[in-house]
């Protein structure tokens, strides 16, 4: 049987979802409040992680030990690595890597955690077509790309550190906790996707888009997993 664990970093990024789910109990683990039921009819997990990658990390393994979920759907909002996914828009997950990982020292790629056999995670082809189908659907006012997500612990809000990471990892746009999902979900033979709202674009002007553009951002993600979830 399905169950689908979704997890947003933020309040904001799972209260609507939160809102919309017949709750049939809740249990804290890890200092997180994990809230099981149905969300428009389907077994269903939300749970709000905590910002970086260990919360994230963490977070994703209970998900699989305690809660046997069957897939993980990771929502939230990212800064923009493209010219042409503007604020507002949606990134889901081709595939997730971690753009603070560095042990080229040893002979492995910029990004690759060392002894895992790959630099990137992919996401559930399945559930990526899926979540950009449906967002087309459901958010026509906005765009929808398909593509690389990378994440590190740290708010990229630097002109500098944008350029060096598009340069190095051709990402579509850049948060705090999808790749340690991904990563979570990938040892656990989990399918994930990540599905990302831009909140900002990842430059000098982060500081002031993000705080601005966040809610109407995490909406559209909102909207989106709540009418994708019956067709997994």
């Amino acid at each position: 049987m399905k169950k689908i664990g979704i997890i947003g970093a933020m309040e904001l990024e799972v209260e609507a979802l939160k809102g919309k789910m017949s709750v049939r109990r809740t249990e804290e683990k890890a200092s997180m409040k994990f809230l099981e039921g149905t969300l428009n009819g389907t077994e269903a997990v939300i749970v709000q992680s905590g910002i970086g990658k260990v919360n994230a990390a963490v977070c994703a393994q209970i998900l699989c030990d305690t809660f046997q979920v069957s897939h993980i759907i990771n929502t939230g909002v990212a800064g923009s690595l493209k010219n042409e996914i503007n604020i507002g828009d949606i990134v889901v997950s081709s595939d997730a890597l971690h753009h603070d990982v560095d042990v080229r020292v040893f002979g492995y790629p910029l990004g690759e955690v060392p002894q895992m056999g790959r630099l990137a995670f992919p996401a559930d082809k399945h559930l990526a077509e899926l979540a950009a189908s449906v967002c087309r659907r459901v958010n026509p006012d906005i765009k929808v790309y398909e593509g690389r997500i990378v994440s590190g612990d740290q708010f990229v809000s630097d002109r500098q550190v944008k350029d060096s990471i598009i340069k190095n990892f051709q990402g579509f746009c850049v948060e705090m906790e999808g790749a340690s999902i991904a990563h979570a979900a990938y040892l656990n033979h989990v399918p994930f996707v990540i599905i990302r709202a831009i909140s900002d674009k990842a430059d000098d002007s982060a500081e002031m888009d993000y705080p601005t553009f966040e809610r109407a951002a995490a909406a559209h993600s909102a909207a989106l997993v709540e009418h994708m979830l019956p067709e997994i």
